[in-house]
C-alpha cells in the first residue's frame, strides 16, 4: 500500500564498502524520527551492489518508504542500479550541494553515496541536507523544475513502452 504524504520511512541499503556507514546512517536517520528499513547488506563480506540497490529502489518505486539511501564504494554504482526502476531519480550526491538542488530542483527520492569518496562528517552532512531538503515544484517559481521533471517522466513512460 502506497505511503501517504509525509510518511517518514526510509529504506536503506549498501554493499560492503558501505557497510559502515550505513550502519551510521541508520542512527542518524532515526534520531531525525525515521523509521528505518535496512536491506542489506549485514557485514563487510564481499556482496553485489545490484541486489541492495535494486531492493531500495523497488521499495521507493512502490510506495512502501518515502525515501532511499544507497552506500557503496563510490555511489555510481548504485546510482545506475536504482535509476533502472521505474519512478526512481537516484543522484550520488558526494557533496552537500549536489544533495540539497538534487531534492529542491529534480525531485530526487533516492540518494547515493561513497563510503570511499567522502569522510563520516561530510556523508552525516550530505545525509541530512537531502533528508530534510524539498521539491520547490510547489512554489510559485518551481514552474520550470515541474516542467523538466515531466520530460524526464515523459522519457521513462516511452522507454517503458518500448519494451
Amino acid at each position: 500500500m502506497p505511503l501517504e504524504t509525509g510518511d517518514r520511512i526510509v529504506a536503506i541499503g549498501s554493499d560492503h564498502a558501505g557497510y559502515r556507514l550505513k550502519e551510521r546512517f541508520k542512527v542518524e536517520l532515526a534520531g531525525m524520527g525515521y523509521e528505518v528499513r535496512d536491506v542489506g547488506t549485514g557485514s563487510q563480506e564481499s556482496c553485489d551492489y545490484p541486489d541492495f540497490g535494486l531492493a531500495v529502489a523497488e521499495a521507493v518505486g512502490r510506495g512502501e518508504v518515502s525515501k532511499g539511501v544507497l552506500i557503496c564504494g563510490t555511489g555510481a554504482g548504485m546510482a545506475m542500479v536504482a535509476n533502472k526502476v521505474p519512478g526512481i531519480r537516484a543522484a550520488a550526491c558526494n557533496d552537500a550541494y549536489t544533495a540539497e538542488y538534487c531534492r529542491l530542483h529534480n525531485d530526487a527520492n533516492v540518494l547515493t553515496i561513497g563510503a570511499r569518496v567522502v569522510d563520516d562528517e561530510t556523508a552525516s552532512r550530505i545525509l541530512k541536507i537531502f533528508m530534510e531538503s524539498d521539491f520547490t515544484g510547489g512554489l510559485p517559481d518551481g514552474a520550470r523544475h515541474n516542467r523538466r521533471l515531466e520530460k524526464i517522466k515523459a522519457i521513462e513512460r516511452k522507454y517503458m513502452k518500448e519494451r
